[in-house]
């Protein structure tokens, strides 16, 4: 009997040992997961993740693709693949086989042929205004993706910091009324996965870079919304983040080196000083820079090294995958002077050298013109840093004019700050490709800032469209929608109308109060008249110092004028034009945007108080 008992123990770790002998080789992750033949950087570094697979021995056999490189990692569930990819390679399945020991697995990796739309990836200008929408609060179109099998948060629209269950489908279904409003551009707050433990609606924790949020859609659905939207002549704006992934990131779990986040190892890692200032200061001290750079934005949020070569690599190909996969037109970066410099100089390179239409803007949240300017391309500093970013977001636009509308005018006070901020443009490379803005996501509603006065937010929507950059609305701004900003869901409400049984339909005239449909219909007014306007594209701006709390201002190239004046005063005013006889040279009449009214004489122009005129001057 002992006998037998042994040799039916040897038998069972016979079987045992075989299976797991026989184990089959798998992959858990292969990013990105196709590519494109025609890149006119030939090399493609695949991320491959798998258990035990940094044991494997690879090899490819394509036409026109060779495996360059393979590197292995810390972590032995990963593998580093270096491809070239030459200008004759077609488009096909590229098998790569995967061999550890006696076992072997073949990955059929797929090389598609680049889009010759051009309706696609067209950039952004100053003949665009973006409007910006937080997916989770503007429409729920697909109510059967609100909560998800295996996705921590499901839809709570009572709770404030819960996600609503706004989505992909909920914008598609409202495009007409975004087209009709006169925007041509959507900036969409983050769309991929975050799927978090909480407070994950808004986007900046992500935890898959290649994967919308199946709670707005699928890959296919955001795709099929950009096209809707091209169709619709409105380009799409993809926000991205580079600094921060979520700490419920797939990689968090099995990092493929320590080093691809910051203190991963710490059991409290050190948050970040939020001092945006600091990488562009020349006294800063390294421990202060590090700090401001290295830490964590927040606990929930790790901080992705960026000199890690691959990490690098993979962020940059994540943008460039996206581009040439979806046909955005250009990226909001976040974050922007969080990140390793070198690095998003170098991002911003890889992608224009892509596709040199393409713009991306940076988020520079830094109330300092100089150091706003720091970070945009073309300028020259002190400390040899060549920045390589298009386009900056023009926080000390923002902030001005909230200040500039409060006050009453004095020397140095009222819309004078306006004529003293703008004087500094100077400094900019290319001020005409700031972004600016009244309100964001982060910030208070306007119509909040200043006090609710919708002749103060006439007038500051007023110079929003007229004045140079590109400017930015946020979804809800033209309906009025307030809210302080120190409490993120304030400023983050559900557009009215945007799920069933809403009460009120703000998409529709009806559905609008008397001064929602005032604020709407001027901001519709001057859109729709600024889309072909080359003059408030590209033409130059002159101004003049403001003397009563007026402040007139043109925008002209050689043949075209506009002359717009903003009264800030609480009187009327009876404007003598004299001072301004070097723009107004032989124009003698002028349309009245805004009012449609015809002025046949430009001698003396009345302006009510806190009132706006935008003139369309004629000879």
């Amino acid at each position: 009997m002992k006998t037998i008992t042994h040799l039916s123990f040897y038998f069972i770790w016979v079987i045992f040992s075989s299976s797991a002998f026989a184990q089959k080789i798998t992959l858990s992750h292969v990013e990105p997961a196709f590519w494109w033949v025609g890149m006119k950087n030939p090399g493609l570094q695949i991320l491959v993740h798998g258990p035990g697979i940094g044991q494997a021995q690879v090899s490819l056999s394509y036409k026109g693709v060779n495996l360059s490189g393979i590197e292995k990692v810390e972590s032995p569930n990963y593998l580093f693949l270096n491809l070239q990819i030459s200008p004759d390679a077609i488009a096909g399945k590229v098998p790569i086989a995967f061999k550890i020991g006696k076992k072997t697995f073949t990955h059929q990796y797929e090389l598609r042929t680049k889009s010759s739309s051009t309706n696609r990836i067209q950039g952004f200008s100053p003949a665009d205004v973006l409007y910006l929408i937080m997916p989770d609060r503007f429409s729920n179109g697909n109510p059967q993706n609100d909560t998800i099998a295996g996705m921590y948060e499901g839809t709570h629209r009572n709770k404030p910091f819960g996600r609503h269950g706004g989505d992909l489908k909920g914008i598609s279904n409202h495009l007409d009324y975004i087209k009709n409003l006169g925007v041509t551009a959507i900036w969409l707050n983050p769309v991929l996965e975050n799927n978090q433990r909480r407070e994950s609606y808004h986007g900046y924790a992500i935890t898959d870079l290649y994967q919308v949020d199946r709670r707005f859609g699928s890959n296919e659905e955001y795709v099929s919304f950009v096209n809707q939207s091209h169709q619709s002549g409105l380009k799409v704006i993809q926000d991205m983040v580079a600094n921060h992934i979520g700490i419920e990131h797939w990689l968090m779990k099995d990092l493929p080196e320590k080093d691809w986040i910051h203190d991963s190892q710490a059991k409290e890692p050190m948050l970040t000083s939020y001092r945006t200032g600091t990488p562009s200061d020349p006294y800063a001290s390294q421990s202060d820079l590090r700090k401001m750079t290295d830490g964590w934005f927040v606990p929930s949020m790790p901080d992705i090294n960026q000199t890690n070569p691959r990490f690098a690599t993979y962020l940059i190909q994540n943008s460039l995958w996206w581009i040439e996969y979806a046909g955005i037109d250009g990226i909001r970066m976040d974050t922007y002077p969080y990140p390793d410099k070198e690095f998003m100089a170098n991002y911003a390179a890889a992608l224009q050298n892509e596709y040199p239409k393409f713009n991306l803007v940076g988020e520079a949240w830094i109330n300092s013109v100089p150091m706003t300017a720091y970070w945009q391309k073309g300028f020259k500093g002190t400390d040899g840093y060549v920045t390589q970013l298009p386009s900056v977001t023009d926080f000390p636009f923002y902030g001005t004019v909230i200040q500039a509308l409060q006050e009453e005018g004095s020397w140095d006070t009222g819309l004078v700050r306006l004529y003293m901020l703008l004087g500094q443009d100077f400094i900019y490379p290319n001020p005409n490709n700031n972004v600016i803005f009244l309100d964001n996501h982060d910030l208070t509603r306007f119509f909040l800032s200043i006090g609710r006065d919708i002749q103060k937010f006439k007038l500051g929507i007023t110079l929003l469209l007229t004045t140079r950059g590109i400017p930015q609305l946020y979804y809800g701004t033209e309906l009025l929608m307030d809210g302080d900003g120190a409490v993120h869901p304030d400023v983050r409400k559900d557009f009215p109308g945007g799920w069933p049984g809403d009460p009120i339909n703000a998409f529709t005239g009806q559905g609008r109060n008397a001064s929602q449909n005032e604020a709407y219909e001027l901001i519709k007014k001057l859109l729709d008249w600024r889309k072909t306007q080359s003059v408030i594209h590209t033409g130059k701006l002159m101004h003049y110092l403001p003397e009563d709390n007026v402040y007139v201002y043109f925008r002209y190239t050689a043949n075209e004028s506009v002359m717009v004046i903003l009264n800030g005063s609480s009187k009327e005013k009876n404007l003598s034009t004299k001072r301004f006889s070097e723009r107004l040279q032989s124009f003698k009449q002028a349309r009245d945007i805004i009012s449609g009214e015809n002025i046949s004489d430009l001698t003396t122009l009345k302006i009510p108080a806190k009132t706006s005129l935008v003139l369309e001057l004629k000879q």
